[in-house]
């Protein structure tokens, strides 16, 4: 298995495939991608770039990156900036490199985890599906994401999560609802003095923020 597929004992190409077909069933869309539809993705991007600069030039890894969703987001919202985005599902690359074929500055590459240095990171989605694999390998799974979020992050980096708070008969066997707590601890500890957790804004799930501090 290519190393871009596989993170410590988890197997993400069942993860690829899973989402390969949503794309082939739904297109570029936010069905397309596992969301339940275009407003409640618009407001999921909204917390992520809370702390996206509002004026001036900046840089940003898009991991989870699916048909270019974000990129879009971001052009409407935002001025000039450069764009990475990735992705395990080839058929998610291929759609977004056709989306944004005459855009020179944003790109797209098949992988797990971001290959360069960016001002920002983004990973929306890429914990929630989990289907086969083992809870607690899992946790190392985001663990060692979120390592590498960090490392190739100059100024900070965004994230979310389906919440344990989720409401019990809501709750999918195929799906990852992860505790806020332990992942505010974990990155207050590890990455930053200055993170914020934003778990207010209507959907089951939570949205991490960590500032990086000045060296």
């Amino acid at each position: 298995m290519p190393p871009d597929k596989q993170t410590n004992t988890c197997d993400l190409s069942t993860i690829a495939r899973y989402y390969g077909r949503k794309l082939e069933a739904h297109g570029t869309n936010a069905q397309g991608v596992d969301w339940n539809g275009e407003e409640s993705q618009r407001l999921r991007f909204k917390q992520l770039s809370k702390r996206l600069p509002d004026s001036g030039e900046f840089s940003v890894n898009d991991l989870g990156c699916g048909y270019g969703a974000l990129a879009d987001y971001l052009s409407t919202h935002f001025g000039p900036f450069t764009y990475h985005g990735y992705d395990i599902a080839p058929e998610m690359i291929r759609a977004a490199r056709q989306r944004f074929i005459s855009m020179p500055g944003i790109r797209f590459e098949e992988s797990a985890i971001p290959t360069v240095q960016s001002d920002f990171g983004i990973a929306s989605g890429i914990f929630n599906v989990i289907l086969s694999n083992d809870p607690l390998a899992w946790q190392e799974h985001i663990t060692t994401t979120l390592d590498r979020l960090a490392e190739t992050s100059r100024q900070g980096f965004a994230f979310n999560c389906l919440t344990s708070y989720s409401d019990p008969e809501k709750m999918r066997d195929h799906l990852y609802y992860a505790d806020p707590c332990w992942l505010f601890d974990l990155c207050k500890r590890r990455y930053s003095g200055q993170v914020a957790l934003l778990h207010d804004y209507g959907l089951y799930e939570f949205t991490v923020l960590v500032t990086k501090t000045a060296p």
